[in-house]
């Protein structure tokens, strides 16, 4: 595949059967600054070395393979068998990688997120002590939902920030082996994004939506630059898309892009682009 070279940074989304997020995704990263690429699974298998000119690695939301063993395990799976060592490379050069809800799924089921103290499940061999799962309320839950950052590490989040951005999962809880394991990912600034209500107050349903653990709705890894999410930030990115912007009035932006901009500064800065 041929590159822009414009001295963009660039991004590549994925695509497999199920994928249904890549487009507003695209436009996101765009209007962020960056160049994209949508590039189906199969030719990143064919082609090896295909991701390496790229800065950012996103996995989208949908329902790959129709969620038919569990959300994300498929696509999961094909991912770790066959460009794992990519990916590790990529991360390893400074790069940065987002899965957003079906996206988020992936990245825990193959082990990538969220490892504590530099302990990837896919590096260790250990048992994954998280994962996703059926939310509490039995449904599939479809609503906006407000989020407060819980940690300024991860380079695509700003510091106690309050956004508002829509869900639109079954499978979104979050949940660990024990208190302990919450405990260490809180230790660590590993836990991003928690739920919250719209003062900004850690609340029960529908705030928390999945019934969570401790409302996490967002990890990142121990780098910082790998970072899964249920919530959807490429929902809103134009001001126009707040569900009550006539109501209520019209921001500069919708808060979805602020994500966005900061992986797409954090590349300039380490990169030169």
């Amino acid at each position: 595949m041929e590159v822009k070279n414009n001295n963009k940074p660039r991004a590549l989304i994925l695509r497999t059967a199920g994928t249904n997020c890549a487009y507003e995704t695209q436009y996101a990263l765009e209007k962020a600054g960056a160049d994209v690429d949508l590039v189906h699974v199969n030719q990143l298998v064919k082609e090896k070395g295909l991701l390496g000119p790229y800065h950012i690695f996103v996995l989208p939301g949908g329902f790959t393979y129709g969620d038919d063993i569990a959300a994300g395990k498929v696509l999961a799976n094909q991912i770790r068998h066959h460009i794992l060592d990519e990916l590790k490379r990529f991360i390893d050069d400074g790069k940065l990688i987002i899965g957003i809800c079906n996206g988020f799924q992936v990245l825990m089921k193959m082990g990538l997120l969220p490892g504590v103290n530099g302990k990837e499940a896919y590096l260790t061999g250990n048992k994954q002590r998280y994962t996703l799962t059926y939310n509490d309320s039995n449904k599939f839950e479809d609503r906006w939902v407000y989020l407060k950052s819980s940690s300024n590490k991860s380079v695509f989040v700003d510091d106690d920030s309050l956004i508002y951005v829509p869900i639109a999962h079954a499978e979104g809880k979050f949940v660990a082996g024990n208190r302990e394991d919450i405990d260490k990912l809180d230790k660590s600034r590993q836990i991003v994004f928690k739920y919250v209500d719209k003062d900004g107050n850690i609340a029960n349903y529908p705030w928390n939506p999945n019934g969570s653990s401790s409302n996490i709705a967002g990890v990142c890894d121990s780098t910082g630059r790998v970072l899964g999410m249920m919530p959807h930030p490429e929902r809103h990115i134009d001001p126009t898309q707040h569900p009550r912007w006539t109501r209520e009035g019209l921001k500069s932006e919708g808060d979805g892009i602020a994500i966005f901009r900061n992986a797409i500064n954090y590349i300039r800065r380490t990169f030169s682009t």
